[in-house]
């Protein structure tokens, strides 16, 4: 139930954060990418709607996992339907290259694909890109500039001060380039509630028996009551803490806690802080 409340809290955080840049009065487009008009493919395109369709599916499959099934941005891909490359993009002219050749210093691989399979993914990054054209506004995801509002320095003296983050963490040792794995609000989610990988340290009950001695088990869960862990073999066992002397050992309690402490400058000075750790 603890728990339950604790993960509802970091839920509740990220959705404040969320609100609290909607309900922002609008930037100088030079600002920011996302108040800029959206762009639109130069050269007008049309496609078959069936050659549309097809290339969804190859899209999906082939490029949905880092760029959103939808084109729009994904796990470590940015948004296509804000390319510059594919406004410029003639039927495959540029996209065509690039996927062939892949770029490997960000990531992207290269791919070996049918004529076919190629014109229609073509097609189909050619067709959304014109139809959020056409959208009302031109924000439709919360950019890294969005969310650079934090002083730096008052971020690195929170950190090391009253936030107590270094506590646990060194910005030469596990942060270490942590604003080249993590950009914009991927970064502010992975301070607020860590997960992903690297993947934290899981959870665990340490109990100390009469004799002294400790013995520490895998945590599955907890309550006000009692304590569930793995036994060596695997199978569950629950304790009831009022006939055991239990100490649970958890990574992200500290994370937990400081959710309830930050006040909104706090949080935009440490993000701003970690931004710079590339």
């Amino acid at each position: 139930m603890k728990a339950t409340r604790i993960l509802s809290k970091a839920a509740a955080a990220l959705v404040l954060m969320g609100s609290m840049l909607a309900q922002r009065p609008p930037r100088d487009p030079s600002q920011s990418p996302a108040a800029l008009p959206r762009l639109k493919s130069g050269t007008p395109q049309t496609y078959p709607p069936e050659q549309i369709q097809a290339g969804a599916q190859r899209f999906a499959a082939q490029c949905g996992f880092c760029h959103g099934r939808d084109a729009t941005g994904g796990e470590s891909g940015p948004d296509l339907t804000r390319s510059e490359l594919v406004a410029r993009d003639v039927r495959g002219d540029q996209i065509g290259p690039l996927l062939r050749a892949g770029r490997p210093d960000a990531g992207m691989p290269s791919f070996s694909l049918p004529e076919s399979d190629l014109n229609s993914i073509v097609a189909f990054v050619h067709n959304q890109m014109d139809r959020f054209a056409t959208l009302a506004g031109g924000r439709r995801t919360v950019e890294p500039p969005d969310l650079a509002t934090g002083n730096a320095a008052d971020g690195q003296a929170y950190f090391n001060g009253p936030g107590g983050c270094s506590g646990c963490h060194s910005p030469t040792g596990d942060l270490s380039g942590i604003a080249s794995r993590y950009k914009g609000l991927a970064l502010l989610q992975r301070m607020l509630y860590p997960s992903g990988r690297p993947a934290l340290s899981a959870p665990k009950a340490v109990f100390t028996l009469e004799s002294g001695q400790t013995v520490a088990a895998p945590l599955v869960a907890q309550d006000e009551f009692s304590v569930t862990v793995l036994d060596p073999l695997g199978a569950r066992q629950t304790y009831q803490r009022s006939a055991v002397k239990v100490k649970i050992e958890d990574p992200m309690s500290a994370h937990f806690t400081q959710l309830g402490r930050y006040t909104d400058g706090d949080m935009h000075n440490v993000f701003a802080y970690l931004d710079t750790l590339k």
